[in-house]
């Protein structure tokens, strides 16, 4: 059943992108869309975080440097003890001769009780804020799965840019696919967890693979980006027909989604140790994607299958959060749940007090041990 909804609140328009923001414990200011100056760090490191990240070779290079002092900032999610954790990273030429990087995290002394295959949002990667969120669901007892698509993170590809969303879902069925066909984990349930733009992609993985879950997570799911985000209509359309000559571009207009998406000020700050998260201007094909993407999601709600919990801050001005109420509503699964937080943004899993971090990830954790003790590893629909 669905939480009873407080009414929405009333969207009222944010300033366009800042400048210039403060960022945490570094005591300089930074221009958004290039990397601050972090005290502590050497000369070396600091060059490795200003170079261009359009490829992943420099992407890579910062990320070895700076993953330390990542993990060692003052996140909740950082502090979950990880005794026996067994985790592995690697890189793999998919069928399309993109490198893909993928991290697995498992408990260390006993089996998982189910596979989650975590699907990352915008501009984002399976690690940093990702690290975290596999942590605590292993210290539930799951085995966590995930991959940086291509273009982000990571993985090959140049930075930012989603020539289609259909192939990207298509490399992360590929990915995922292996996982579920390992002997190791055949028997065992599994379940996608995405969150925002990872929500569209769990979704359309689903769509695309009606039968092959037992359920999904989606944490403000991307299945219509918030009227405060999109570009107005007319610009869209101007948008869309430049694309088609120029979508590598960096030409849509964008806010602050930091500003945006985290409640937390301090939470907030921290997204600056994201050293390589795609932060500047969306391309202008990726941009057309994106909107393509939510535009058929929404048209296909009713398609949902699967057992479902959605999850979704009430004040969110990213996703829309009343498409997530069409969803449950929508959804023909026999099996779904929505819950709404009052007064909470578009990232619940960073960038909330800890006390609501810790109660979505207890109502993700419950739901899933009601899941795994109803299936014996078959599709649970």
């Amino acid at each position: 059943m669905a939480s009873k909804p407080t009414s929405l609140p009333r969207r009222t328009p944010l300033t366009e992108f800042r400048v210039i923001r403060v960022c945490c414990k570094m005591g300089e200011r930074a221009v958004i869309g290039k990397p601050p100056k972090f005290r502590g760090i050497s000369k070396e490191v600091q060059e490795l975080l200003e170079a261009d990240m359009d490829e992943a070779p420099a992407r890579r290079r910062a990320r070895e440097a700076f993953k330390d002092v990542q993990l060692s900032i003052d996140f909740c999610l950082f502090k979950v003890p990880c005794d026996g954790l067994k985790m592995n990273e690697s890189y793999e030429v998919n069928s399309r001769g993109v490198e893909i990087f993928s991290k697995s995290w498992l408990p260390g002394n006993c089996r998982p009780k189910a596979v989650v295959c975590y699907c990352h949002g915008y501009g984002d990667t399976c690690t940093f804020f990702g690290e975290g969120i596999a942590r605590k669901l292993v210290s539930a007892g799951y085995g966590v799965f995930a991959m940086d698509y291509p273009g982000f993170g990571l993985s090959g590809g140049l930075h930012g840019y989603i020539t289609s969303f259909d192939v990207l879902v298509d490399d992360v069925i590929e990915h995922f696919s292996k996982i579920s066909e390992n002997p190791e984990f055949l028997s065992l349930p599994r379940f996608l967890f995405g969150q925002s733009m990872g929500g569209a992609v769990a979704l359309k993985v689903h769509l695309k693979q009606p039968n092959a879950w037992n359920g999904a997570i989606l944490v403000a799911p991307m299945c219509k980006i918030a009227d405060d985000v999109a570009p107005p209509w007319l610009l869209a359309q101007i948008l869309i027909g430049v694309a088609k000559f120029l979508p590598r571009q960096k030409l849509v207009p964008q806010k602050d989604l930091a500003e945006m998406a985290f409640k937390e000020l301090n939470k907030r700050e921290m997204t600056a140790y994201n050293v390589i998260a795609y932060k500047d201007k969306p391309r202008l094909r990726t941009a057309v994607e994106l909107l393509r993407t939510t535009q058929e999601i929404e048209r296909r709600l009713e398609e949902v299958s699967l057992p479902l919990l959605i999850l979704h801050g009430e004040a969110d001005i990213v996703t829309d959060p009343s498409v997530s109420k069409a969803l449950y509503e929508k959804a023909r699964s026999l099996d779904k749940k929505l819950n709404l937080y009052k007064d909470a943004y578009h990232s619940l899993l960073e960038g909330e007090p800890d006390e609501t971090i810790a109660q979505v990830f207890d109502d993700c954790i419950s739901w899933l041990d009601e899941r795994c003790g109803k299936t014996n590893g078959t599709n649970g629909i």
